[in-house]
């Protein structure tokens, strides 16, 4: 194959899903001369899974993308069918929105979004090996022999990377969705010394709509009242006619089939070699993991408004298609169930993340980047969580910038780079409420107020998003201080039918109306009837970041001072070279672990696995000595 020279760019982007797209469009908006090459353009930001966005923890990163400037958000925004905020019983913390999308027209609408992206070329591509050049990454050589150059290359190739498809006792090498699998990417990977490891993820089968009784099943139906992703969509583009999903269960008649054939599940009969994900089993692993619950939830999912297909949630296999035809027509609802796509197994390589630094940027060879699944992840929100990264740091490394470092107390972003690159992962990596020590400041109704700012100084913010985010910050400023200086008596008109209404106690005597609105049982909207501002009503956004910043001001308080006596050891630098062999009495496998992973701070170093608090206090007394001895330097005699 004869190589060529194919084009000169800053940024190189390899694979155009949910992570790519966001890389790309990031370094292009940046300013940098961007090229996406993707296996086939049919299948950009394609949902080759469950056709929806966001969910607990995974929602708040949606609107951590949208609030740095990125895409995802104003994508789903404007071709979703169905929206839902979920556990609207609990506390903000764990409140998070999702949306069913319409996955024909989410990917052809962020594929026009790519292609209209000033600094960005796009191109149907099949990249099979990186060029090296003194060390650095310097580009990509495709299979037809083109050379890409960039100072920059930001690896997405997901679930294609040696990509395999196993239904059964049937196996083929595939990418997700029968598409064109990644062989020799993979493999020139590992000739450059990179580690590999093998992970799998699965679908459940897909059945037609008309096959489907519904009346046997329950509704569920989307919200009523306006909301969005992206902090720019207007509540006006609400959209009233939502397509409902449908919630079933298994039965004990499921579970003896699958019990009878768990011979046949690839899974158990050992043709899956990768690791599955813990948090989204197949429906075999559930039978025996969970052999005493007698069913498990099923919601028929929708595809998309134009389509028939629907998606069987919560039913995962592997199994031969005949059997998932069978177990299929057990469930209530489907019993007479037409399969239109068969669930599988897909078994794919991934970059142990260890050898990621947390820009997301390959220890070992500078100018690569990786990004998505391919970092052990599973989910469209945290790929493109990771993309909407890589393609910043890529874009800075060009512009001879620092890289910038989402912490933990910052976005969810931060807290799930910092798990794989500190912690790593065994499995494929699901971002969690529960990973995140401050998810009370890290809401999904507070993104733009903790990242905008961020996303304006490096560029990719653009000057009317972050107009509107300064205009908003603004009106949430001033009626915190105009509910600051009102006193309620109790004699203030409506007041007492209001209490008698939400149940509250009267007053006795007078009280601020900040403080009044820490009752759990006054809502903003009600309070602000009786005290009405002169300039009119505040939109629905900056009413609820008004209401949950005075509600909840003590927790957030008490967070934010858990953060600031936490800062002084996160901030705390380690000098990159730093020889952990000179540093005396730690212990064996926290001087191994730290030479793994190498941090970056004392923070980073206390949550590395395998380092105990006391080689934590040895380390910072090492540190604060100022004695440190570096990687090659000659030992004091």
């Amino acid at each position: 194959m004869q190589i060529y020279e194919a084009g000169q760019y800053d940024v190189i982007v390899v694979g155009a899903g949910h992570a790519g797209s966001e890389a790309a469009l990031a370094a292009a908006r940046m300013g940098s001369k961007t090229l996406l090459l993707t296996l086939s353009l049919e299948m950009i930001a394609f949902m080759p899974c469950n056709p929806s966005i966001g969910g607990p923890a995974k929602g708040v990163v949606v609107r951590e993308i949208d609030a740095l400037g990125g895409e995802m958000g104003r994508n789903i925004d404007r071709n979703y069918i169905q929206m839902r905020l979920l556990n609207t019983s609990k506390g903000p913390a764990v409140q998070a929105l999702r949306a069913q999308a319409d996955k024909e027209t989410y990917a052809k609408n962020m594929r026009q979004v790519l292609e209209e992206e000033e600094n960005l070329t796009l191109k149907q591509g099949m990249v099979e090996e990186l060029y090296v050049e003194d060390g650095q990454v310097k580009g990509v050589i495709t299979n037809s022999g083109a050379k890409y150059l960039a100072d920059a290359v930001v690896l997405t190739a997901g679930t294609s990377s040696r990509g395999k498809i196993i239904i059964g006792d049937l196996d083929y090498s595939s990418g997700p969705n029968n598409t064109l699998p990644s062989i020799k990417l993979s493999e020139n990977l590992l000739e450059l010394g990179v580690e590999l490891a093998r992970f799998k993820t699965g679908t459940p089968p897909r059945i037609h709509a008309d096959s489907v009784t519904f009346e046997d099943t329950v509704e569920q139906p989307g919200d009523t009242m306006p909301n969005h992703f992206s902090f720019l969509t207007p509540d006006e583009d609400f959209k009233e006619e939502s397509v409902s999903c449908w919630l079933t269960h298994t039965n004990a008649q499921t579970h003896e089939i699958i019990q009878a054939n768990l011979h046949r599940a690839p899974m158990f009969s050992g043709m899956v070699e990768g690791v599955g994900a813990r948090y989204c089993p197949s429906i075999e692993d559930k039978i025996v993991r969970f052999s005493d619950k007698p069913r498990h939830q099923i919601f028929i999912e929708p595809e998309g408004a134009n389509t028939k297909e629907m998606y069987v949630q919560g039913l995962s296999t592997s199994l031969p298609e005949e059997v998932q035809v069978e177990m299929l027509r057990t469930v209530k609802g489907m019993e007479n169930a037409k399969l239109m796509r068969p669930g599988y197994a897909i078994e794919y390589d991934v970059v142990i993340p260890h050898q990621l630094d947390l820009s997301l940027e390959v220890k070992s060879l500078p100018g690569l980047f990786t990004a998505g699944q391919m970092n052990g992840t599973s989910g469209y929100e945290e790929a493109a969580g990771q993309g909407i990264m890589a393609g910043i740091n890529a874009a800075r490394k060009v512009q001879g910038k620092d890289p910038l470092i989402l912490k933990r107390n910052e976005a969810y972003i931060g807290v799930m780079i910092d798990d794989l690159v500190t912690k790593g992962t065994t499995e494929p990596y699901r971002l969690l409420t529960s990973r995140a020590e401050y998810r009370l400041l890290l809401r999904h109704d507070n993104a733009d107020m903790r990242l905008t700012e961020i996303g304006h100084e490096i560029g990719l913010v653009s000057e009317d998003h972050y107009e509107a985010f300064k205009a908003k910050q603004a009106l949430v400023d001033q009626e915190l201080e105009r509910l600051s200086k009102i006193r309620l008596t109790p004699h203030t008109e409506g007041l007492v039918d209001l209490f008698e209404r939400v149940g509250s106690a009267l007053l006795k005597d007078g009280i601020l109306a900040s403080d009044l609105l820490k009752r759990p049982e006054i809502r903003y909207i009600d309070l602000v009837t009786l005290i009405p501002r002169e300039e009119g009503p505040l939109n629905r956004q900056v009413g609820e970041q008004v209401e949950i910043q005075i509600k909840y001001e003590g927790y957030i308080n008490k967070a934010v001072r858990k953060v600031e006596k936490m800062s002084a050891m996160e901030e705390k630098q380690i000098p990159e070279d730093i020889d952990w062999d000179a540093i005396g009495n730690l212990a064996n496998e926290a001087r191994e672990r730290l030479k793994l992973i190498n941090p970056s701070t004392l923070g980073q170093a206390s949550r590395v696995s395998g380092v105990n608090p006391a080689d934590i206090a040895i380390l910072s007394v090492y540190i604060q000595q100022g004695k440190i001895k570096r990687v090659g330097e000659p030992t004091a005699s």
